[in-house]
């Protein structure tokens, strides 16, 4: 994983709630443990039509919306299924971050442990979001701020662990061999009572 670093970027509005998984991406995608063309598949069902056809009208398919690594989602953002294809696809489009009032609690975690930062505002800077889509976002995780278009700064959640292993680039497993040297020097302390890799 690549380190989280602050970037700025405008968004691409989707105002939708409820957004679930298979809708983000459809289950007929998820044979693959690739991530390789996973983008092109995001909200697949929505985005093109029975041909493949890009659907002209829907709002990836605008080209405005290339280049914007923002998402901005309506209430309660990746609900149903706990697919990890989901975070995926999303960051396979190329966005970094969404934000919402609330997303489903193991979508969330799926993509904090993918490095897609889900960002939680309130229901007055969400609607002033919507009413200027045109505004260009500051993303700090290190911060946990928001900076909007007109120049505030809000306030995000982000649980500090999640925090700290995005800002470092690294997974669980990635997190415990950080701590390598403070393992060995417990065990060292704490010599083994059994031998547990005897022959019995």
């Amino acid at each position: 994983m690549e380190k989280f670093q602050a970037f700025e970027s405008k968004f691409v509005s989707f105002p939708a709630d409820n957004i679930d998984t298979d809708q983000i991406i459809p289950a007929r995608f998820l044979k693959t443990v690739s991530k390789d063309g996973l983008g092109d598949q995001l909200f697949y069902d929505w985005r093109y039509d029975a041909s493949g056809a890009p659907k002209p009208d829907f709002v990836l398919n605008a080209p405005t919306a290339r280049g914007r690594n923002i998402l901005l989602a309506g209430d309660n953002f990746g609900c149903g299924s706990s697919r990890e294809h989901a975070p995926w696809a999303l960051l396979q489009y190329g966005f970094r971050a969404v934000v919402s009032t609330s997303f489903a609690d193991i979508f969330k975690q799926n993509s904090l442990k993918n490095s897609l930062l889900p960002i939680v505002v309130s229901p007055e800077v969400h609607a002033w979001l919507f009413a200027h889509p045109e505004s260009e976002l500051g993303v700090d995780l290190e911060s946990r701020t928001l900076r909007l278009g007109d120049g505030r700064s809000v306030e995000f959640p982000v649980d500090e662990f999640s925090r700290h292993c995005l800002l470092e680039g690294v997974d669980e497993l990635g997190y415990i061999l950080q701590q390598e040297e403070v393992i060995a020097a417990y065990e060292a302390q704490h010599p083994a009572r059994i031998n547990t890799l005897a022959a019995s």
